[in-house]
């Protein structure tokens, strides 16, 4: 019948930001920065109406963003989603004695190539940002170690890496929420007397026992559930 509207199929392309549907807090921010910029003189009062007219029956962030373009400063207020930041091609790390680690919302590279001699690497994915499917890691470990800190959706695969006399471990966090992979970590090389684990973050430590605890032989102070 013609008319009517098809409903969107799974295979149908996303709306791009800027078409996507604003909301009321949308416009009502749009409308506090105009009055903010015709406040500090950048809009005349004619301006001004014509701009809040417009912002209050936008219907779409790329509306919204036409009206406040041309005012210095104002990028993620009118509510486009920031691009996601763009992933280094290749990371090198080279860790002698010393220890490495990257954690917190460190961008995870393209691909990685480890080397460590007698320290300690540590890769904490549990908060990183992940912009691609999978990431390759070349390691070569000779007494050190490299330590892979997971979380449920982070697959660890190590069948390309080779032993001699070290340890190739991984514990899988296990959680039925999550069912699609957000990582695949495919992890190549060797191993001399080192060791590569992969295994999900540690659990708060209990609380050490005071010197007159020990001496008095009290219990030892339970640790906090985490909430």
């Amino acid at each position: 019948m013609t008319g009517e509207v098809s409903p969107l199929g799974r295979d149908d392309e996303p709306a791009p930001p800027d078409q996507l549907r604003a909301s009321h807090e949308d416009r009502d921010r749009v409308v506090e920065l105009l009055r903010v910029a015709a406040g500090d003189g950048r809009l005349t009062a004619e301006e001004l109406d014509e701009r809040l007219e417009a912002a209050l029956t936008a219907r779409t962030y790329g509306e919204l963003t036409a009206l406040v373009k041309d005012l210095p400063a104002q990028g993620q207020a009118v509510g486009v989603p920031a691009p996601p930041p763009e992933p280094k091609e290749l990371v090198r790390i080279e860790c002698g004695s010393s220890v490495v680690k990257r954690d917190g919302h460190w961008v995870v590279p393209r691909r990685m190539e480890v080397q460590v001699a007698s320290g300690q690497v540590t890769l904490d994915f549990t908060e990183a940002v992940i912009t691609q499917p999978s990431l390759p890691i070349d390691a070569e470990v000779h007494s050190g170690g490299l330590i892979l800190i997971t979380k449920p959706g982070i697959v660890v695969d190590t069948d390309d890496v080779s032993v001699r006399h070290g340890l190739v471990q991984v514990q899988a966090p296990w959680d039925a929420t999550v069912p699609a992979i957000l990582l695949r970590i495919q992890v190549s090389g060797k191993v001399g007397s080192g060791f590569i684990m992969a295994q999900p973050p540690r659990g708060p430590r209990s609380p050490r026992r005071t010197f007159w605890q020990w001496l008095l032989r009290r219990p030892k102070p339970r640790a906090l559930p985490a909430p």
